[in-house]
């Protein structure tokens, strides 16, 4: 089995935390969000992950720190990595056919930018498995449209009447993604195109077509990380997630002087805290000094240093120092403001 991840988008939305780090390296809950996107996919399957691929952007953004840290990831998966850049942003299709060489056998398909939790067996017997979850609002999404067998027909992107109440989220099974790359290639031969990209829902229309099984596993939680907002909320969810599973949430050397920690809340390595109320959902990286100051449901990066704060719905980045009253702050790395 193998992963292929598509990542070479810039985060604009995220800003100004993405201008420095790539959206998947921003870590939440303590992982950096491919970090923690990939190990859940890896221990949903049922077998070993032999590769796993990914497909970064410019070299000057996606650098040598980038790559070192996502081989690393692969390998201690016990994964061949495989670096490709997508260097011309043409969509989702042109995306997964950059990473060509490594597109046969069975694969799983996950664009970075979300994070899930689920529990389901993956029906291999199909010749691919679309990952849904159930929405409220189907007109907002995408979504796959079914027939009385519970195979996928088609998928509707923001339908005005009802198809059906299962958006897709952006994790794809082919049990021979090989069917997949031809179909991508025709796709671009072709210049089929929305918006000037070429899609990655034409190469599974086209499989459709051909008669190939379609079905969908649908996952308990699905979560964004497009914006500060959403990433915060994600943040929270994860570290209830992870104090329901028992996992560890503190590094070594922390420093805790006359605090209250209200769990859950992730404290990395080195971290030091005098004089401080901090949480529930507060996430905070390593090195990071915070002195008088109280912080709940934050994100707060590595090597930064924060005083005098009350703070809620807040996301900081790395290297920031920050003496103030602001609430609801969203500061990006190097930032200071005092």
């Amino acid at each position: 089995m193998k992963i292929i991840v598509p990542m070479a988008g810039r985060g604009s939305r995220l800003r100004p935390h993405s201008l420095t780090v790539p959206k998947p390296l921003i870590p939440v809950a303590g992982m950096p969000i491919v970090h923690r996107l990939v190990r859940d996919i890896a221990a949903l399957m049922d077998e070993p992950i032999s590769e796993i691929a990914f497909v970064l952007g410019d070299p000057a953004y996606f650098g040598s720190e980038v790559v070192s840290a996502l081989e690393a990831l692969a390998r201690d998966l016990g994964a061949k990595p495989s670096i490709y850049r997508q260097l011309d942003p043409k969509g989702t299709g042109h995306a997964i056919m950059c990473a060509e060489p490594s597109l046969e056998g069975p694969a799983v398909v996950a664009y970075a930018d979300t994070l899930i939790r689920a529990s389901f067996d993956l029906d291999k017997s199909a010749d691919s498995v679309i990952w849904t979850k159930k929405v409220k609002d189907p007109q907002a999404y995408g979504v796959v449209a079914l027939n009385a067998q519970g195979h996928i027909t088609d998928l509707v992107e923001k339908p005005q009447e009802f198809v059906s109440d299962q958006a897709v989220i952006g994790i794809y099974y082919f049990k021979d993604i090989g069917a997949l790359k031809t179909e991508l290639q025709q796709v671009i031969d072709q210049g089929l195109t929305h918006g000037g990209e070429y899609q990655i829902n034409d190469g599974i229309k086209a499989m459709m077509a051909q008669g190939k099984v379609f079905k969908t596993s649908t996952v308990d939680h699905w979560m964004d990380c497009g914006n500060k907002e959403i990433t915060v909320e994600t943040n929270t969810k994860m570290l209830g997630f992870m104090a329901q599973d028992g996992l560890p949430m503190r590094g070594e050397n922390i420093v805790c002087e006359q605090t209250q920690i209200i769990e859950p809340c992730y404290i990395a390595r080195g971290v030091t805290l005098r004089n401080c109320k901090i949480g529930p959902y507060v996430s905070i990286g390593p090195n990071t000094v915070i002195e008088n100051s109280i912080i709940e449901q934050s994100i707060i990066q590595s090597d930064t240093k924060i005083t005098n704060a009350s703070l809620k719905e807040a996301m900081i980045g790395n290297h920031v120092v920050f003496d103030g009253n602001f609430t609801k702050v969203s500061l990006g790395d190097y930032s200071q403001m005092a």
